[in-house]
């Protein structure tokens, strides 16, 4: 079975990229894919397996 996080991403003006990717590999961590980032909305949808 698979569970899915929402992340509403703010963008800000500095270091923007830095920080994303910071975030991304502290989700990743914890066993959390990207399966889809929404370009319009700022939304990252991850997913991981539930019985981990």
């Amino acid at each position: 079975m698979k569970e899915y996080k929402v992340i509403s991403w703010k963008m800000g003006l500095s270091k923007n990229n830095k920080r994303l990717e910071e975030t991304l590999n502290q989700h990743a961590m914890s066993g959390w894919k990207v399966v889809h980032i929404s370009e319009n909305s700022a939304r990252i949808v991850l997913e991981r397996d539930k019985n981990r």
